[in-house]
């Protein structure tokens, strides 16, 4: 139980609810009626200059009901309206309202008529909210307020308040100045500048705590809550400008997040790391051991790419660190932009553009050629190849691939047993295979000559795959007749100054590692990896890990979660449930998945916990991380 005599102050507009109540009713009331933009701006107004102190509330009450010309049935669909705005945290902590109700006022600015049936709902009764009461004419025209009521006068709520007289701890929850002016009197001992929904400077500035959100005024208060851990507390840092909807999305869900637009240096990021809990990166950033070392805090990776070799996965499994990459999301990017840059090359349009550039015409036939019908030899069979090997058949292309795994053929592609098989027989090869260091120099000079002359090479899947010395020189002797490259075995940090030496070479396609930099695939990727990790944040969920063991978890419902990450040696679950035997914790549901190196293991409880339980379980021999959940 809490305290004793602790007592809980909530407003309610933008507070317990989303929105200002009368602003509501405004919308409603004004709906497809000419001026309705111009009165609900100039209400808002009113209010905002009301709630900041600017104006006399009475003021700002006399005014706005005039503006309003309600009527006394428009408030039952005001009341179903404010139903469906309840704030998002204060709806998921209900339990605490219906637990806590004897200990817990309403002191609203607002109107009875309406906050009444909406705090009912979380057991708060009429007689502990104090609020304003509406005028009714004969017709029901709600023409004024009661102007007895020492709510609808200048610091009103000071006077409410002290009346009350409420021994203990008096708390003040509030988005407003009107809710701080309770603590300023000397009257409530605390101030927690509500900001869910509105943040308001100069309440925030004199609080004695700015609350987020519901979870991190009952973790303030170690009161129970819904999450054992409020999001607002969790630190998200996104480096080399990830698209913006990951942000959008990640701070919707109440982290708080950190976006740097370029990436950092090993020391630069041993720095910033510290205090994060996930880090989020693209393909420059190097996640090194060094730099986990630092990561006192950190539980996640987000990679918003393909390709995890920047990421030292071996680190970050030993620290119990998750690693989440988009193995998907730019796929159809890539392979239009292969199949743009094979019939760009195939026709030699670089070259015809660039004599048209250069002031020359030169119309002409040689060396220009369809596509259709020639050998499309693709060299990794994954998701992209897959997708690519379609496309190129629908266009009249045969296709050929090559994969060390075993992987089915779509359409009428042909699988090669061996590379050379493939290179011989291919008009085009199409490199997308993984970032596996055993990969370096995969096509060298050996492999070049064992293509057919004149034959095109595309790479849009690791830069270090292609020996380009032997590539450039294949382009120069005319072994090739053309090539496309969008990634390098060595690429700068920033937009800037680059050199590689195949700049000049006729009939070669040089891009800046954008195979997947749509709009639309970094709009997926940015969508992708911050669902994976609000999931294994908010969850526990594994599924897609590069590094760890998957685990797909069924929705927890109203029981405690505590996630456990240990060494896989025998005996770690034994000891686990000897723990919770011995703390008389019934489980309501258990999960466990390893790989040889780390184990994982989820635990549901349907009771409340003695503390003294997670003690324990942190110091289980072979440990990595531990953590509650609910």
């Amino acid at each position: 139980m809490v305290e004793v005599g602790r007592k809980y102050v909530f407003d309610f507009d933008s507070t317990l609810t989303r929105v200002e109540a009368l602003d509501v009713l405004a919308e409603m009331i004004l709906e497809g009626k000419s001026n309705k933009d111009e009165v609900v701006s100039e209400i808002q107004k009113i209010t905002n200059l009301g709630i900041d102190g600017d104006i006399s509330f009475t003021e700002s009450l006399e005014r706005r009901i005039k503006l309003l010309n309600a009527h006394k049935d428009d408030l039952e669909g005001l009341v179903t309206e404010l139903r469906q705005k309840i704030s998002k945290s204060i709806e998921s902590n209900k339990e605490f309202f219906q637990n806590y109700a004897d200990d817990i006022y309403v002191i609203s600015c607002g109107f009875k008529e309406f906050i009444d049936p909406i705090v009912k709902e979380y057991n708060i009764p009429s007689e502990r909210v104090y609020a304003n009461t509406f005028k009714f004419d004969a017709d029901g025209n709600i023409v004024g307020f009661d102007e007895t009521n020492v709510l609808s006068a200048h610091n009103g709520k000071i006077e409410c308040l002290k009346n009350l007289d409420l021994d203990g701890e008096v708390q003040v929850i509030g988005d407003g100045y009107s809710d701080y002016v309770m603590r300023e009197a000397g009257i409530a001992d605390k101030f927690f500048a509500y900001t869910e929904n509105v943040h308001r400077e100069k309440a925030a500035n004199n609080a004695d705590h700015v609350a987020p959100n519901m979870d991190e005024f009952l973790f303030v208060n170690d009161l129970p809550r819904n999450i054992s851990y409020p999001k607002n507390r969790i630190k998200i840092l996104l480096l080399e400008n990830v698209h913006p909807a990951a942000f959008e999305n990640l701070s919707e869900d109440g982290f708080s997040v950190e976006l740097i637009k370029h990436s950092l240096p090993e020391e630069e990021l041993i720095e910033k790391i510290k205090g994060v809990h996930v880090l989020g990166i693209r393909s420059k950033t190097q996640v090194t051991e060094k730099v986990l070392d630092a990561a006192d805090k950190l539980l996640a990776v987000g990679a918003f790419c393909i390709g995890t070799t920047q990421i030292d996965l071996d680190s970050c499994k030993k620290k119990g660190v998750v690693v989440f990459n988009a193995p998907y999301s730019n796929t159809r990017s890539v392979v239009e932009l292969a199949i743009g840059q094979i019939i760009m090359l195939k026709r030699r349009i670089f070259t015809r553009s660039t004599e048209i550039h250069n002031g020359q015409w030169n119309k002409t036939a040689t060396n220009s050629t369809e596509v259709r019908g020639k050998n499309l030899g693709i060299i990794g069979y994954g998701n992209i190849g897959k997708q690519l090997s379609v496309l190129a058949e629908a266009m009249g292309m045969r296709v050929y691939y090559y994969d060390v795994g075993d992987q089915l053929a779509l359409g009428n592609a042909v699988k090669c047993n061996t590379l050379e098989d493939l290179l011989n027989v291919s008009d085009i090869v199409s490199l997308h295979i993984d970032d596996n260091k055993a990969n370096k120099n995969f096509i060298g000079e050996r492999e070049i000559n064992q293509m057919k002359d004149g034959a095109i090479l595309v790479n849009l899947s690791r830069g270090f795959v292609i020996d380009i010395p032997a590539l450039a020189l294949a382009l120069k002797n005319g072994k090739l007749g053309g090539a496309a490259i969008d990634v390098y075995p060595e690429e700068p940090r920033a937009n800037g100054e680059f050199f590689t030496e195949l700049q000049g070479l006729e009939n070669v396609i040089l891009t800046p590692h954008i195979g997947g930099s749509t709009e639309e695939a970094q709009r997926d990727i940015a969508d992708f990896v911050p669902n994976k990790i609000m999931d294994y944040i908010n969850s526990g969920n594994t599924v897609d890990a590069v590094n760890f063991p998957n685990i797909r978890l069924p929705k927890q419902n109203k029981s405690h979660r505590f996630l456990h990450i240990h060494k896989n040696v025998p005996g770690i679950m034994a000891k686990i449930n000897e723990v919770l035997a011995n703390y008389e914790m019934n489980i309501s549901g258990q999960y466990l998945s390893t790989d040889n190196e780390v184990g994982y293991v989820i635990t549901d409880l349907d009771k409340e916990y003695n503390k003294d339980v997670i003690k324990a379980l942190r110091k289980i021999e072979n440990t990595i991380k531990f953590r509650v959940l609910y």
